[in-house]
């Protein structure tokens, strides 16, 4: 396979999943105070989301990546 070809398939897969999942979340924890034995630390939770516009544009572009990929 062609590398053209490879980044068109993984930006068909990243299109779809754009718009079936519309984002990402990930957690982190975070410390707020190091005391020796005593720690307090808590768990934040942020959200990346993926612009339906964003989407598209991958999927297109990933879609005439593979065509051209195939042609050549």
């Amino acid at each position: 396979m062609k590398a053209a070809t490879l980044v068109g398939i993984l930006l068909i897969v990243v299109g779809v999943i754009g718009f079936a999942v519309g984002g990402f979340r990930y957690t982190r924890e975070k410390k707020d105070v190091d005391m020796g034995p005593v720690q307090i630390q808590h768990k934040q939770t942020r959200t990346v989301p993926i612009s339906p516009i964003l989407s598209t544009v991958a999927l297109i572009g990933g879609i005439g990546l593979v065509v051209v990929g195939a042609r050549s």
